[in-house]
């Protein structure tokens, strides 16, 4: 399995429908927190938007619903989080892939998914794909027969899961893990509770609690091996050599 980050000029993804005509001029950057499912017509993402400007209440966004779906081409969208110092919205979006992007799944054929980094702002584009080594040489072949520009900015055999150390989890840990730190569970002081964030994983309270303290376990065991290992004069060779 591989990593694959590429970036693009933003403008040219407006072309192609993945980000819709006149966004910024309402926001100054996009970034995908995770991909909760992705088919071929759809896909349902959480997201974390930053506005121009204050951002406007829940009651607000509830009242033009209907507007901003029409705007921006979404099926639906859930309000999670509202952060005012940062001008962030965190939103759950479900929106109908445009013509490209579907025929870009089908040519990986499922065997792919976005992940982090992947954010946009009104010139620059990074996308990353995690997937089959294939999966991924396909859809940068298509990509170069559409005639869409872009550059190769990283491209590894490991996956991006951030802080060293989290590749020892499961991949549903990883998922619950990366979902908890985007939305605020880990910060001081909390801006999720592990109900809320329960609801938005499909976990009930008492087993995502229990998935969270095996997955930490695991993290600090990792971490205490690392910073605990006796020292020796000699420099000890690495496993990986």
């Amino acid at each position: 399995m591989k990593t694959i980050s590429l970036e693009f000029q933003t403008e040219h993804l407006e072309a192609i429908g993945l980000i819709p005509p006149g966004f910024f001029t309402r926001y100054e950057e996009v970034e995908l927190l995770e991909t909760l499912r992705l088919e071929r017509g759809w896909r349902l993402q959480l997201l974390r938007i930053r506005r121009r400007g204050p951002l406007r209440s829940a009651a607000e966004l509830a009242r033009e619903s209907r507007r901003i779906r029409r705007l921006y081409g979404l099926e639906s969208f859930e309000l999670v989080e509202r952060r005012p110092r940062t001008r962030d919205y965190i939103l759950l979006v479900r929106q109908r892939n445009p013509p490209a992007i579907a025929r870009l799944f089908t040519v990986a054929g499922g065997e792919i998914t976005p992940v982090a980094p992947f954010r946009a702002d009104p010139t620059h584009t990074v996308a990353s794909f995690y997937g089959a080594d294939l999966a991924l040489r396909r859809v940068v072949a298509r990509l170069t027969r559409d005639g869409l520009p872009f550059r190769v900015l990283r491209a590894s055999g490991r996956a991006y899961w951030g802080p060293a150390g989290s590749e020892e989890l499961t991949d549903r840990q990883r998922s619950i893990v990366s979902r908890a730190w985007a939305l605020g569970y880990y910060a001081v002081p909390r801006r999720l509770s592990l109900t809320r964030l329960a609801r938005l994983t499909g976990q009930s309270p008492p087993a995502l609690s229990k998935m969270l303290r095996r997955a930490e376990g695991r993290l600090v065991a990792r971490f205490l091996a690392s910073t605990e290992a006796p020292r020796s004069e000699e420099p000890v060779p690495s496993s990986s050599a």
